[in-house]
């Protein structure tokens, strides 16, 4: 017979950034069994990782944070990287999560067991332990990707990634190298430009900028925000937010209509008003469609990279050489710092990790073709494995609290199949999966981000490695799973 009570489980969560904070505060008041492991020594994630000059969120303050903690101490519209982390820290203090999180505990292997239904968890010091469901909040912006660049180890100064910002290195009255022009690097050329002798900064390929506003919050305005929550409410749930996101989300899917119009429009207006001198202007002129790669929102790029000390330079890089750097053309540019802006390995997920599911399916062999993950969450032959900001998720510049919180909502009610005993695992069937994939890809290739561009939203295949319908179409998908498309193991009773 099928067992009906409610079952104790054993929950593991793999990561205590933005996504493992929010798993086992949802779990802490569950009251469940669950253990956070984090491979460093402290939470935070991304956040935690990086903390180069110049960084912010790319989303309004209020609106990045989860929407049962508001915060009204934000200093300014858009908070700087310090400010996040500091807030992730007092939501972990506030909570009380850090008796629940294993530091310094990488995981380096999950196994499934049919027999027991049951993950084993082993970590990077050979110690094991077993779960009923493991929770995947690995993140995706974590593995640095270093340029492939010959000489890149024979530079005599330092030279580091931005996630290892090495703060000996000479940046004030320094001549600096800068390779990478996504956000990173753009961040990074309006903090520093001032203070350093000479930036060079390396640019592959130019990037639309979204103009926005920046401002500092009184603290009369904070204190306004402590008395009266609503006031933050009718920031973070404004027009100005929310509508904008759906707005932006109807135009990646709808690359040729009115939308989207209006961001070329608006990014393209800001380019040409914004740039004075022409050589400069043909340097920052991209050549492809405003949001093809993660556009950029900044108040303040096209006017820093116009100071006197920073260097645009489009040429192709030879090598790097003890002194500096070598173009293909000859030119030499002497340096004493060189920073690598160069982004992520974003289809790694939770590997290097080992993950073998049933009949011996590994993550890696399923992941072969690409990273994918039915809605992003749950993958097929890896039961009660379930992924926050996974692959094939939404994308773009929005608050990734927001889907996070709407995927814990979807696989809660997967984990109360587990815990009402109705059933002993479950995860999404083969052809379930293969139905969403074969409808997410074709809809992929026609948005924004499949238009004709290099970006880290591509696969390896070149398909974009996102969702890619509306905001409203994935809030929809994750109000409820769809059951049919999931293999349920029930549990039998001796």
């Amino acid at each position: 017979m099928t067992a009906t009570t409610n079952r104790p489980l054993r929950h593991a969560v793999i990561g205590a950034g933005m996504a493992g904070i929010l798993a086992a505060i949802k779990l802490k008041q569950r009251g469940e069994h669950f253990v956070v492991y984090e491979k460093a020594a402290k939470i935070g994630g991304t956040w935690r990782e990086n903390r180069y000059p110049g960084l912010s969120c790319d989303v309004p303050a209020h609106a990045y944070t989860y929407s049962f903690e508001p915060y009204p101490e934000w200093q300014a519209y858009y908070a700087t990287g310090s400010e996040v982390q500091g807030y992730f820290e007092q939501v972990v203090a506030k909570y009380r999560l850090a008796e629940d999180i294993r530091f310094n505990s990488e995981v380096s292997a999950l196994d499934w067991d049919a027999g027991t239904s049951q993950w084993t968890v082993t970590l990077a010091d050979g110690s094991r332990d077993v779960f009923d469901v493991v929770i995947a909040a690995s993140g995706v912006l974590h593995h640095p990707r270093l340029p492939d660049i010959e000489g890149l180890n024979s530079f005599e100064g330092p030279a580091f990634h931005t996630a290892r910002w090495d703060d000996t290195a000479p940046i004030e009255g320094a001549k600096v190298g800068l390779i990478g022009s996504g956000s990173t690097g753009i961040q990074i050329v309006t903090a520093i430009n001032k203070k350093v002798d000479k930036l060079v900064h390396f640019q592959r390929s130019p990037q639309w900028v979204m103009p926005v506003p920046q401002f500092q919050y009184t603290e009369e305005e904070r204190e306004a925000f402590r008395r009266d929550p609503a006031l933050i409410d009718a920031i973070r749930f404004a027009d100005e937010y929310i509508g904008n996101i759906k707005r932006f989300t109807d135009a990646i899917t709808d690359i040729d209509g009115p939308q989207m119009t209006m961001i070329e429009d608006v990014c393209r207006q800001h380019f040409e008003s914004s740039i004075r001198d022409p050589e400069l202007k043909e340097k920052l002129r991209p050549n492809y469609r405003a949001a093809c790669k993660r556009l950029i929102y900044s108040w303040c790029y096209y006017e820093e990279v116009q100071h006197p000390a920073v260097f645009v330079e489009t040429g192709k890089v030879a090598r790097v050489e003890p002194k500096g750097v070598r173009m293909a053309d000859g030119t030499f540019h002497e340096l004493d710092t060189l920073i690598l802006a160069t982004g992520f390995q974003a289809d790694k997920f939770i590997r290097p990790a080992g993950v073998t599911g049933e009949n011996g399916m590994t993550l890696d062999a399923f992941w072969a073709t690409r990273p994918t993950a039915h809605y992003a969450v749950t993958l097929p032959h890896f039961p009660n494995l379930f992924m926050l900001n996974g692959p094939t998720g939404p994308v773009g510049n929005f608050s990734l609290i927001d889907i996070a919180e709407r995927q814990w909502d979807y696989i809660d009610q997967l984990i109360d199949l587990l815990r009402n005993g109705e059933a002993a695992s479950v995860m999404p069937t083969v052809e379930a999966h293969n139905a969403y994939e074969e409808r997410r890809i074709a809809a992929a290739k026609t948005t924004i981000f499949g238009s004709g561009c290099t970006s880290w939203y591509l696969d390896a295949t070149g398909v974009p490695a996102s969702w890619p319908w509306s905001y409203d179409a994935f809030a929809d998908a994750m109000a409820k799973p769809v059951l049919s498309e999931y293999a349920i193991r029930t549990l039998v009773a001796a």
